[in-house]
């Protein structure tokens, strides 16, 4: 039986004019997450990432400190869903700048109420494949890595929507409920699969043990 590692991206910049990119404590997350696989001696037969800039960052700062990786194979159905498109869906006006811890939380109340109604096929947000087809590029990696990879360690670098998507899919819950479990996603955080010919079962979610130090604790993070 095999293991897969579903890992989400490093601290990328919210309220940046850019957020595809890693923060300085992005990039320091990635490289302490690959300093603790090295530690333990984990390897990887496999791995998978989407296609975005901080996908590829956080892959490149676990490698710093975690050598021997296999090369990346990017797959698109990994990406995240535009977030800033979907709140636009529901919200055409502008949206005052989320400095504030009140209305960094009215931001996510509105992301969600727009997942939801994206979920349910009520909005299709400019620029964006509708839920299904989403859904449907999860579940091709999940198949793949359960047909191809059985019996080895794989890793995926991806966002809170794809691997939220992913976890729900394997419990056999709502997409509603896998909603609740992207809002808990932390940055880097890990959640295991473990993979058999026969189907993928939840090991472990969202998950932290490289940063687990006490001096390690101004570098968890969720946005």
């Amino acid at each position: 039986m095999g293991t897969l590692y579903l890992v989400r991206h490093g601290q990328a910049s919210f309220g940046a004019a850019n957020y595809d990119e890693l923060s300085g404590r992005g990039w320091n997350q990635a490289r302490h997450l690959g300093a603790h696989w090295q530690a333990h001696g984990q390897c990887f037969d496999a791995v998978f990432t989407g296609t975005l800039k901080r996908h590829a960052q956080t892959l490149a700062g676990i490698a710093e400190t975690l050598p021997g990786l296999p090369p990346a194979t990017a797959v698109p159905g990994l990406n995240e869903y535009d977030s800033e498109a979907l709140i636009r869906a529901i919200h055409p006006g502008p949206l005052e700048k989320a400095d504030t811890p009140e209305r960094f939380r009215a931001h996510f109340r509105l992301l969600c109420d727009a997942l939801a109604q994206w979920m349910a096929g009520t909005i299709s947000p400019e620029g964006m494949p509708d839920w299904e087809q989403f859904s449907n590029g999860v579940h091709g990696l999940l198949e793949q890595v359960r047909q191809g990879h059985k019996d080895q360690d794989v890793l995926v670098v991806s966002s809170g929507g794809p691997i939220s998507t992913a976890v729900a899919q394997v419990l056999g819950v709502t997409p509603e409920v896998g909603i609740a479990l992207n809002m808990r996603l932390r940055n880097s955080a890990i959640s295991e699969l473990s993979v058999s010919a026969r189907r993928l079962m939840l090991q472990t979610f969202n998950t932290l043990p490289h940063l687990a130090a006490p001096e390690d604790a101004g570098l968890i993070t969720h946005a």
